[in-house]
């Protein structure tokens, strides 16, 4: 069992020195990785609220926003040795395929194939459309996309004619540190999701997730995998964020059902709460062995 810990970093709080020194703490404290969710921009009024809080809402400091996932994650990689770095998730329907299968390939090159490409469909209909596509069929472009970053990350001349991409004889490189390509890391609950998971992951992740509801999850993922005439194997990743209520006893629980790394909540990034977690995060670390 691997400990991370899903560490959002918010301007204005999470300031260059801050990250820096968070990163290498993290590392001395034996943190497996680093994982950070992502929107690129937050609205006053949304169709559908945050599932991860009680009000809909992200909890986002006044004035302040995330920082964007690449970059900290390069800021990051330049300051660690061995943390792995996990996007919690890309918004894969709304980025363009070509930008992400270039960005996250130089992450993986630069650090030394350190990169778990963590993705899902989103719930923020409103980003979905200022980004410029449909909120209706974001399902079937994830796949594509997904696609196509996953052929342009392991063939040396590409073409493609889907429905949103199209191209011929494309070239990217360089190719990723790890092989075959950069790990694949699907999140939702959805049947869609698990399918997606069968198709094109090396894992599945699950946010705020009880043993419990874990157990089911992981029902419906190996559903999936019949579906497919697939058996899940046991390299296939199994990554949960914990509730933020649950401490370090769960380990064993989690470890029973098949769960590989687990990715606890860092909470508040105020400098005199993350020397108080930090410590805690230790005992997670410890409890895993």
């Amino acid at each position: 069992m691997k400990i991370g810990t899903f560490a959002t970093f918010m301007s204005p709080l999470a300031t260059p020195k801050m990250i820096g020194d968070f990163g290498r703490r993290a590392e001395g404290a034996g943190l497996d990785s680093i994982w950070m969710g992502e929107h690129v921009a937050l609205f006053d009024r949304n169709t559908y609220g945050y599932p991860g809080s009680k009000d809909g809402r992200i909890p986002v400091p006044d004035g302040g926003g995330m920082l964007d996932v690449t970059a900290t994650f390069g800021f990051l990689a330049a300051s660690t040795k061995t943390l792995r770095f996990g996007t919690g998730v890309a918004l894969v329907p709304q980025r363009n395929p070509i930008y992400t299968a270039k960005e996250m390939v130089t992450l993986d090159w630069l650090s030394d194939g350190r990169l778990d490409f963590g993705i899902g469909v989103g719930w923020n209909k409103e980003e979905v459309e200022a980004c410029g596509y449909r909120w209706e069929d974001r399902g079937k472009r994830c796949d594509e996309f997904l696609e196509v970053m996953r052929r342009l990350w392991t063939e040396p001349v590409v073409d493609f004619a889907g429905k949103w991409v199209k191209f011929e004889t494309l070239r990217l490189d360089p190719k990723p540190i790890q092989k075959p390509h950069i790990p694949i890391v699907v999140g939702g609950y959805a049947d869609a999701a698990f399918n997606r998971a069968v198709r094109f992951g090396a894992g599945w992740y699950g946010f705020n997730l009880d043993p419990a509801r874990t157990k089911g999850m992981l029902a419906k993922l190996d559903e999936a995998f019949t579906r497919a005439g697939k058996k899940r194997g046991p390299d296939y990743q199994v990554i949960v964020t914990p509730p933020m209520t649950a401490g370090p006893e769960t380990v064993k629980e989690y470890a029973a059902l098949g769960v590989h790394r687990l990715v606890v909540m860092l909470g508040s990034q105020r400098p005199e709460k993350i020397d108080q977690r930090l410590p805690e995060l230790e005992q997670w670390v410890k409890a895993a062995g």
